[in-house]
């Protein structure tokens, strides 16, 4: 019976140990650390492309912006930087990638957003940058942040289009929030290089970094412990079969992160009215910057149809 008792303790531990550690690997996140600096990564596409990031950087921080704090539904301080365009214009409320920063995710989508005439809300996800939250969650509690802020800008501006923009697991969050109980001024998502659910991804990079597959009850273990959500109910692949208005997908085809059959997969099983664009050769949230011609004509032709509709 000790002998039982013990070896049931040790399966505990190794449990709870496990847990905790798959949790501080995949979820945790100090407030500011990952969304500090605009690193571009290591990668070639990154590099070529770092200097036209850097300027689009610059512009935007030469546009004026007011800084807006609002309490998510779990009572998570959540920051964002407003940028005014032009009185009565659609807002896009943009959404940065797994412990990315905003500015250099959303920087071209910024741009385009701009050059249309459009106000900006752009959001520093839950555990990212001024924002409060130690969990990131793979757009589980995220798209319930992204109705907090259409609330938001519904209660300062009126019935305004609303558009929910995001690349990586900010556009999976757009994608994921697509099936919410939103107002009808949401009238579109543009998703860029979005992952088709949060058990797809983090699988996919387990296998990437040579795990095998039984560590996965250990993240969803530590998801649910530490982290207090589950990435097995949601995602964008089965959110999109309910959504509330169109979608557009840009991805591009040589995504090392999140692979292209992804947004194949989310544009299959979406059944309202959806657009999937691919970028040849683009890898993980290059596609505006390998051919900005392509990205803004698909981008402006969706914007416009969905504006014609509401």
């Amino acid at each position: 019976m000790v002998v039982f008792l013990v070896c049931l303790g040790v399966l505990a531990l190794t449990i709870l140990i496990g847990g905790l550690y798959a949790y501080m690997q995949a979820f945790y996140a100090k407030a500011g650390k990952e969304n500090i600096d605009t690193y571009f990564g290591e990668n070639e596409d990154y590099q070529r492309a770092k200097q036209e990031m850097a300027r689009l950087i610059d512009e935007m921080d030469k546009c004026p912006s007011e800084e807006v704090y609002i309490k998510a539904h779990d009572g998570v301080k959540l920051f964002a930087l407003y940028y005014h365009i032009k009185d009565g214009a659609p807002v896009q409320i943009m959404m940065h990638g797994y412990k990315g920063n905003s500015k250099r995710d959303m920087c071209g989508g910024h741009t385009l957003a701009r050059k249309l005439g459009h106000n900006i809300l752009l959001i520093d996800q839950r555990g990212c940058g001024k924002s409060g939250g130690k969990t990131v969650t793979f757009g589980v509690k995220e798209r319930l942040d992204a109705l907090s802020w259409v609330h938001y800008i519904n209660d300062r501006f009126g019935n305004v289009p609303i558009f929910l923009v995001g690349v990586s697991m900010g556009g999976a969050t757009a994608l994921m929030a697509s099936d919410l109980d939103l107002p009808s001024n949401v009238v579109g998502a543009i998703a860029d290089c979005p992952f088709s659910s949060p058990k797809a991804i983090i699988k996919k990079v387990c296998r990437d970094r040579g795990m095998p597959e039984a560590i996965y009850p250990f993240v969803t273990f530590g998801a649910y412990i530490y982290g207090h959500f589950s990435p097995n109910k949601e995602g964008a692949i089965k959110s999109v079969k309910n959504a509330k208005f169109p979608i557009l997908i840009l991805h591009g085809t040589n995504d090392g992160f999140v692979p292209y059959k992804m947004s194949e997969e989310i544009y299959d099983q979406a059944t309202g009215e959806k657009y999937l664009f691919g970028f040849d050769g683009a890898d993980h949230g290059m596609s505006y910057m390998s051919n900005p011609k392509k990205y803004e004509d698909a981008t402006y032709e969706f914007v416009a149809k969905c504006l014609k509709n509401c």
